[in-house]
């Protein structure tokens, strides 16, 4: 049974008024992972979609685009996603199950919180309530203000894009450390380690303005230094 199917045998046992969080509590096996995972991130993403109060076409298609969902699976994914946009459970208890399925400083978790500031960024407006979406759920991943600062400074518009941000260091640290610094996360970037993590394809070619971001600021930062 592929997991599409079983998601869709899932969605198909739930009760008359059951909400979609209620499903978590049938995948406990190690076996449903996958499961509950997938049914967990297009949940956080719908939540995300509707964090300033509507979901526009755009952040739809930028779900897409981060999120692969190929073209046979997309009507399950669709009543996930709508399931999802209308349960009372809050976006935290979504992002909640998904952290307790990964250590403290899973590059997964960065990934997906990657992809939820490109959702919210896609119709051209970051809101106030998008803000305090994406702060709390980094909080829940135990990701580091640092960290959130930076990708902030790379995804939304406006917002402080100080080279030291964008590469996650302070301006105390030696030229050398930060050099260092830079070139670990170059690699961390590059396409085929972002494949070998199991991203799809559109996700890693997001890859591609993280790598001009990170360049641009290490150039920025070693002219302003030199």
């Amino acid at each position: 049974m592929s997991i599409w199917s079983r998601i869709a045998e899932i969605i198909s046992s739930l009760a008359a008024g059951e909400s979609l969080s209620a499903v978590f509590d049938r995948l406990r096996g190690s076996p449903e992972r996958s499961v509950a995972f997938t049914i967990a991130v297009i949940a956080l993403g719908a939540k995300m979609a509707k964090a300033d109060g509507r979901v526009t076409r755009d952040e739809v298609a930028a779900f897409r685009e981060v999120f692969h969902i190929a073209p046979e699976d997309e009507v399950q994914a669709a009543r996930v996603f709508d399931l999802a946009r209308q349960d009372v459970a809050g976006f935290d208890a979504y992002a909640r199950r998904i952290r307790k399925m990964f250590r403290p400083g899973s590059r997964v978790l960065d990934d997906l919180m990657e992809g939820l500031f490109h959702i919210a960024v896609a119709d051209g407006d970051y809101h106030p309530n998008e803000e305090g979406f994406l702060a709390q759920v980094a909080r829940i991943f135990e990701l580091d203000g640092r960290r959130f600062r930076q990708m902030r400074a790379r995804f939304v518009a406006g917002a402080d894009a100080d080279p030291y941000d964008v590469l996650g260091v302070t301006p105390e640290m030696p030229l050398d450390e930060v050099r260092k610094v830079w070139q670990s996360q170059v690699r961390e970037s590059h396409p085929d380690a972002l494949t070998a993590r199991g991203l799809p394809e559109e996700a890693v070619k997001l890859a591609g303005k993280r790598l001009a971001d990170l360049n641009g600021a290490w150039e920025e930062i070693r002219k302003g230094v030199a």
